[in-house]
């Protein structure tokens, strides 16, 4: 693994683990807001997010190179109301995804082919986590202003397990 495919790598390591900073953010906000389905629900997003960037982690090992960890910015704690907080989800799923995009192009760049079969994985989840963000920011557009199905959605929310990695 050369220094740029390497260094790439290493800065994604620091977007998915601030992606599950972010979404834990996120959860304490629903909590607070007595949404306990919503915090459950981005609390697993939170999980995901650092599974992510455990598996860079490991693959960059798994490469011989060297992971240099750097630090992660706290994410905001006031995010407003339920539909402002699945947008913004939807919006940071969407960067994620370009900057996914842009270390698989950069790992053809440097003829780095093992990269980008690893990053297939990363392209095939962004457009699972993309699909899930937007259905969740229709449904509580859809709910808008009544509250009968803003806590419907919230129990929906709450009944979701984690389900596994797929390798």
């Amino acid at each position: 693994m050369n220094a740029a495919v390497r260094d790439a790598f290493n800065e994604q390591i620091k977007q998915e683990l601030y992606s599950g900073y972010l979404y834990l953010s996120m959860s304490a906000h629903f909590d607070q807001e007595n949404l306990p389905g919503f915090a459950h629900w981005m609390r697993l997003q939170a999980q995901e997010e650092l599974g992510h960037g455990m598996r860079l982690f490991d693959y960059v090992l798994r490469r011989g190179a060297k992971v240099e960890l750097r630090g992660i910015d706290a994410p905001q704690t006031d995010f407003g109301p339920p539909l402002s907080v699945v947008e913004s989800v939807l919006e940071h799923e969407r960067a994620v995804t370009g900057m996914i995009h842009r270390l698989f192009e950069l790992s053809g760049q440097e003829g780095d082919w093992a990269a980008q079969q690893e990053l297939q994985w990363f392209i095939a989840e962004q457009v699972e986590e993309e699909d899930s963000a937007a259905t969740a920011r229709d449904q509580v557009r859809m709910a808008g202003e009544d509250l009968s199905a803003l806590l419907m959605l919230d129990q929906q929310f709450g009944s979701r397990v984690a389900e596994p990695e797929q390798a």
